[in-house]
């Protein structure tokens, strides 16, 4: 082969795999309110939602598959939108979320589980997270509504492990929330204490002391599970 179709062949071939790469780089990231986020077993997009610009983010069974025989193996994983370039230590995370449950739902018993998982790792093998039940927050069945805010911390202390007796229930609580309607979810995080506020109330909803994982700081994530839509916008970090 000459000399020349040669050098264009491999021209072409590394034209090719740029592109290639631009595109995988591009479809894992997406970028709101001049945030970066790293797409990690969700899928996600900017869309229109009730005239204004909104993060929506739902969990991909392609990258973690869900097994209703196995609940408590697949649920409570790395399911969310991880800020790039920041690493708290302690400080303020805030943002407005809305839940709906996918219709039709892989798992008909969601709760419309959204929330905020924060202290992620690098590789995504250890953080922390709160997150919501709202099904649950108006349910006329009062040991759903004792279920309504959930703890967990990944991976050696996911929910079922936190509903052992000897937890005294104390890493899930009952607030008043709803599904389809925005809530305003804040948590304050100071060394192994973690303070949740809903809808800018005065005095916490939950408090989790002590915090059971080992990480002292890391990333922030946007977190959604099985079943559920969740919408995400207003999302401020603020350091201490």
């Amino acid at each position: 082969m000459p000399a020349f179709k040669i050098i264009a062949k491999h021209k072409a071939l590394s034209l090719l795999i740029t592109v290639f790469s631009t595109f995988t780089v591009h479809a894992q990231t997406i970028r709101f309110e001049e945030k970066d986020f790293e797409i990690v077993n969700v899928k996600a997009s900017v869309v229109d939602f009730n005239g204004e610009k909104v993060l929506k983010a739902e969990r991909d069974l392609n990258t973690i598959p869900f097994d209703i025989n196995r609940l408590e193996e697949t649920v409570d994983e790395p399911t969310f939108l991880k800020l790039k370039n920041v690493n708290l230590e302690n400080g303020i995370v805030e943002m407005k979320i809305l839940a709906q449950i996918q219709n039709p739902s892989p798992f008909e018993a969601s709760r419309g589980f959204i929330g905020i998982a924060f202290r992620i790792n690098d590789d995504n093998s250890q953080f922390e997270s709160i997150y919501l039940r709202p099904r649950n927050g108006r349910s006329d069945n009062q040991i759903q509504r004792n279920h309504s805010v959930q703890y967990f911390s990944y991976p050696n202390f996911k929910f079922e492990k936190l509903r052992h007796p000897k937890y005294s229930g104390q890493y899930e609580t009952y607030a008043d929330m709803g599904l389809n309607e925005w809530i305003t979810m804040k948590i304050e995080i100071k060394d192994q204490r973690a303070t949740l506020y809903l809808n800018d109330q005065k005095y916490p909803s939950f408090i989790v002391n002590p915090m059971l994982g080992t990480l002292k700081n890391g990333s922030i994530g946007l977190r959604v599970d099985i079943g559920t839509i969740g919408y995400f916008k207003d999302i401020k970090i603020t350091k201490y």
